[in-house]
């Protein structure tokens, strides 16, 4: 990784100041000394959402090492807020306040990474893709946790044919 990068990185994090008049450097820090799992995922929506307004302003500037690298931290904060709330709260079907929260920005998280691979350069595609995946599994296991035992994949119905058969 470039020098140039690294400094565009650095400026995108103390430049960026979302709504509540915070730089993201603020957030992440606050973030980062969150103990309660369900505060850390709700600061997780206002510091992914700096993170997000980063990605966009590093892709238009063709920045692409800036947007992976902010997804990249975007997902290692998702995975942080997820496994402090299943350690003290591991019963998400019954205490699902920041599961679900979570579950909606990692959500988001993937639409933006979606977005992003579309405009991304080719060598930027596979950590992007990586990203993608982590974050669709990090998806699919709060799913399983809010609503354990339920079938993951629905069950095949047969069609009229074979009913007949």
């Amino acid at each position: 990784m470039s020098l140039g990068t690294l400094c565009g990185l650095a400026l995108a994090l103390f430049l960026v100041r979302p709504a509540a008049g915070q730089s993201l450097a603020e957030l992440q820090t606050h973030f980062d000394r969150e103990n309660n799992s369900v505060h850390k995922a709700r600061l997780l929506e206002k510091l992914g959402d700096a993170q997000f307004e980063v990605t966009r302003q590093a892709s238009k500037a063709g920045d692409h090492a800036t947007v992976a690298l902010t997804f990249e931290k975007y997902r290692d904060n998702a995975r942080a807020a997820l496994q402090l709330l299943k350690k003290q709260h591991p019963d998400a079907e019954r205490q699902s306040n920041g599961y679900r929260q979570l579950q909606f920005h990692v959500r988001r998280a993937i639409r933006e990474v979606d977005e992003s691979l579309l405009m991304a350069a080719d060598e930027f595609k596979p950590p992007l893709q990586l990203v993608r995946a982590d974050l669709i599994r990090m998806d699919d296991e709060m799913i399983m946790l809010l609503f354990p035992g339920h079938p993951q994949k629905p069950a095949k119905t047969p069609s009229p044919t074979e009913k007949q058969l």
